[in-house]
């Protein structure tokens, strides 16, 4: 099968600070992988990577057979136009840790925003979407509310569902709990569970453990911006072979 997002011998550098060190994986279509590691491993730069808010320095990243980033042309290859990649980028969509709300818009406009402007969907079309995607992610009540009249679990919902109503192939989620009170966690949790539920690609940065093994059909433990281990959530969180996984999942269970 044909892996919906496939990466090759990706490497990013930051100056002298390598972040990614020839980094490959693949993702097939469906499926939900989970990375985990320490702060700094390079999981969040992989994501960008892979969204393109950041540009790798060799390799290549390729979205539904598509190169991203880069054309051919003479057995040569270009570097696409800012326009060409905003382009690419609405095959993803990205939920953050930090909501990145409109403040000025209601739950329901910063969801219809996206598809009215940028993908010039009817606005009634959206509209109706939008209010599907409130009800799926149990905001519909919200509909007219402001982010500051929301919690952080609201709002992170709300993000959910207007990275949703782009219609993208693949979902990204840099740890999108990590900016919650503790008591929020469990309801944004649930949503990416229902959504991992109807078959939705997706890629996590996460934290939660749990979630990762309830959830996840491969888990990819990254350090110091290589791949360590990877496998199913029983071969990498209960039994994995790599030291300095084991070492990683003792001081997080330790915590």
């Amino acid at each position: 099968m044909t892996p919906l997002v496939a990466i090759r011998d990706v490497r990013k550098r930051f100056g002298s600070f390598e972040a990614l060190k020839g980094v490959s994986l693949d993702v097939t279509a469906g499926q939900v992988l989970c990375l985990i590691g320490a702060s700094g491993s390079g999981k969040t730069t992989l994501l960008r990577c892979v969204n393109q808010l950041a540009e790798i320095d060799s390799g290549g990243i390729w979205l539904d057979g598509e190169l991203l980033g880069l054309r051919a042309d003479n057995g040569r290859l270009h570097r696409l136009s800012e326009a060409q990649i905003a382009k690419q980028r609405l095959k993803t969509g990205m939920v953050f840790q930090r909501f990145n709300l409109f403040a000025h818009m209601t739950a329901l406009q910063n969801i219809t925003e996206g598809p009215v402007q940028v993908q010039r969907r009817r606005p009634a079309e959206v509209t109706e979407e939008a209010m599907d995607l409130l009800r799926r992610v149990g905001l519909a009540d919200k509909a007219a509310s402001y982010p500051s009249e929301l919690s952080g679990g609201q709002q992170q919902r709300v993000a959910i569902a207007r990275a949703l109503a782009m219609r993208p192939k693949l979902m990204l989620f840099d740890e999108p709990t990590s900016a919650l009170d503790p008591e929020l966690v469990g309801e944004v949790l649930a949503v990416m569970r229902e959504l991992a539920s109807t078959g939705m690609t997706m890629m996590v940065v996460t934290h939660e453990l749990g979630f990762a093994r309830e959830v996840a059909d491969r888990v990819v433990y990254m350090d110091a911006g290589a791949i360590v281990e990877a496998g199913t959530p029983t071969e990498v969180l209960e039994t994995p072979r790599e030291p300095r996984t084991q070492a990683f999942l003792s001081a997080v269970i330790r915590r």
